[in-house]
């Protein structure tokens, strides 16, 4: 991420680098992981600006899939998928290839704070088809699109607030939103854990399918289950998370 006329590359510092930091060694890893989040970020940043440029025709240049059969399996189930993703190296590009590659999907985002930057977002996020659901209304389209046998795709790794219900990730008391595991087990849909993952050998990221994660109706239980995978992909690629967010902001009660 390039700071304009400068060519120097943004780093972070003040609250949100004490913030990374402090989340990194609470979870055991070494303060120069942070280096490698800032490479992440570049890249996010440097492919959103090119996504336009990203056609059916040269795609695969960018990303491949691995596990693809999982969501074809999904897909056969007929009541739609959900894909449980995170921060997690380029969500970005994950959705906006995925329609390219396979079919237009359904992507549950937050609005930016600036109306003008997020219409900007919301249009070049919808370039290859998808369509977006705002997070703060989004059940009611996204049951819409699961009885069509759409994909809806949610980002399941952000602080929920006093409202969410408490899991362990990486051993200590996170918050978590229930609502996807509700949704999934309501609904029936296929619930699949996805990350476009930056495979530096191959120059290019994979769009990893993990297997169907079979939901029990027991909605603590499936959010820690899916907290749970989570983890253990993060543990592989600790510096594609952004662990700049305040993920364990709250706290149970005393």
């Amino acid at each position: 991420m390039l700071a304009l006329g400068t060519g120097r590359p943004i780093r972070w510092s003040g609250r949100l680098r004490r913030t990374a930091l402090d989340n990194l060694e609470k979870a055991g890893f070494p303060a120069s992981t942070l280096d490698g989040v800032y490479e992440t970020v570049d890249r996010l940043v440097e492919t959103f600006a090119k996504l336009p440029q990203i056609d059916a025709n040269n795609v695969q240049k960018t990303v491949v899939y691995d596990g693809f059969e999982h969501f074809s399996m999904a897909k056969k189930k007929g009541k739609g998928v959900l894909f449980a993703t995170a921060h997690l190296g380029n969500w970005e590009l994950s959705a906006y290839a995925h329609a390219l590659m396979a079919e237009p999907m359904n992507v549950v985002v937050r609005p930016l704070d600036n109306p003008i930057l997020d219409e900007f977002v919301e249009r070049r996020r919808a370039g290859s088809g998808n369509r977006i659901l705002a997070k703060k209304d989004y059940l009611r389209q996204a049951i819409e699109a699961l009885r069509r046998n759409e994909a809806v795709g949610v980002l399941i790794d952000q602080d929920a607030g006093p409202e969410g219900v408490f899991v362990d990730f990486f051993g200590r008391k996170a918050s978590a939103t229930p609502l996807f595991a509700k949704l999934a087990y309501r609904t029936g849909a296929a619930v699949i854990p996805g990350f476009a993952l930056w495979i530096a050998a191959q120059r290019r990221y994979v769009l990893r399918f993990l297997p169907i994660v079979e939901m029990s109706g027991d909605a603590a239980r499936d959010t820690q289950k899916l907290h749970a995978i989570l983890e253990g992909v993060i543990r592989n690629y600790p510096d594609q998370w952004m662990w700049l967010h305040r993920r364990w902001k709250t706290q149970p009660p005393r």
